[in-house]
């Protein structure tokens, strides 16, 4: 295992199979594809507050192949990325493959990741997301398919998937060994099973385990709440990353608490109302410039309760800032809250959205657990005609 010394100091380095030189992120921390969150607005939006690597929200292969108008319009990158970052996902080998060229040459996308690890009950009943890596032979092949076509262009391939089905059907090592095998250049785990979905508390010492199986970098995601969280992860696991995903939620603020703890320094951003306030208007300011300013503020509303969770907000304020559709708008309700208010302290260590339930039995094609051989299946149902999750 690498010593936390070298761990919370050490970049994270990507590369692909035939290549030396990697795409290299100073600072080891990923900000994980949200559906409708992780926009190129968002993106920059982190990428202003701290160094990091960002992923695109979730795209669907077949939808790029098809070019569905949506997915084409959520490959939207801003000048500020130097490093453009795309989830994709599939379940077909061929489609995959084609989808990576696409990604590569028209795009310039200079990282791929792959998503085995949606908990979704549409898309799992059909033998997607995370329940695929049951199938250990699919799975190899899309990996395969997805490497072979990157590498024509030097872009390094990444995945992420989850701990297993459930407890008493677990692949996430058997996935580490095949992500190695097939080229990768790391894995990321997600330390809950599907059936957990993201209820309960993640295991990290699986992702301990994940480290000492393979040669690869691994990154580790769950329960990542603060830049102490995530310093804890890199010293208890050993992993080479960290995957921020809902802890990020109206914090963007929270990679810089991340650089700064990745460096030895003790700083923490607790900004006041007024700082919330300059940040949530900077935020509708990236959604105006890549969407317009009515399509743009509307997206902007369903950040609104995370930016202001736990700060002394009316609800008839919290319900208007919610419905807001210009910056008129936005800057009148803005101006109605005072600047001094102090960040609220009992808000730190939990939770950002919803944690929902755990899903209990996970809903899987008739047979699944059968076989682990899935190269002779049908899966396309299992892939949806537009992107985002």
């Amino acid at each position: 295992m690498t010593s936390a010394t070298s761990t919370l100091t050490a970049p994270l380095r990507l590369s692909a199979p035939s290549r030396r030189d990697a795409v290299v992120v100073d600072t080891p921390v990923v900000l994980a594809p949200m559906a409708g969150i992780t926009n190129a607005a968002y993106r920059e939006l982190c990428l202003e507050q701290g160094a990091g690597l960002y992923v695109c929200e979730m795209i669907t292969s077949r939808a790029l192949v098809y070019g569905d108008a949506k997915t084409r319009e959520m490959l939207t990158f801003s000048p500020a990325e130097k490093i453009r970052s795309v989830q994709l996902y599939g379940v077909d080998p061929a489609m995959m493959r084609d989808a990576t060229t696409i990604l590569c040459e028209e795009y310039g996308v200079h990282h791929v990741d792959l998503n085995f690890g949606c908990p979704v009950p549409k898309v799992t009943r059909k033998g997607g997301g995370g329940v695929l890596p049951w199938k250990r032979d699919l799975l190899a092949a899309i990996l395969t398919a997805t490497v072979e076509a990157a590498d024509a262009h030097g872009v390094p391939v990444t995945m992420k998937t989850r701990i297993g089905i459930d407890a008493d059907h677990t692949t996430f090592l058997d996935s580490g060994r095949i992500a190695q095998d097939c080229g990768l250049a790391a894995i990321a785990l997600h330390a809950r099973t599907v059936s957990q979905a993201y209820a309960g508390q993640a295991d990290w010492s699986r992702i301990a385990e994940l480290v000492e199986l393979v040669d690869i970098p691994v990154m580790g995601n769950g329960d990542i709440w603060e830049a102490p969280d995530a310093v804890r992860m890199l010293r208890e696991t050993g992993c080479a990353a960290v995957v921020i995903g809902r802890g990020c939620l109206g914090r963007p603020w929270l990679f810089g608490d991340m650089a700064s703890a990745f460096s030895g320094r003790q700083t923490r951003a607790l900004p006041s109302l007024g700082e919330v306030k300059r940040i949530v208007r900077r935020h509708g300011e990236l959604l105006a410039s890549v969407m317009g300013e009515q399509h743009g503020l509307t997206d902007l509303r369903k950040h609104m309760a995370w930016y202001f969770k736990g700060f002394p907000v009316g609800g008839e304020l919290r319900h208007s800032l919610a419905m807001i559709s210009s910056f008129a708008e936005l800057d009148e309700r803005l101006a109605q809250l005072p600047d001094d208010v102090p960040f609220p302290h009992r808000e730190l260590g939990r939770p950002r959205g919803r944690q929902g339930a755990p899903r209990g039995k996970v809903a899987m094609p008739e047979g699944w657990l059968a076989s682990e051989r899935g190269m002779d299946l049908d899966l396309s149902e299992a892939e949806l005609d537009t992107s985002g999750g």
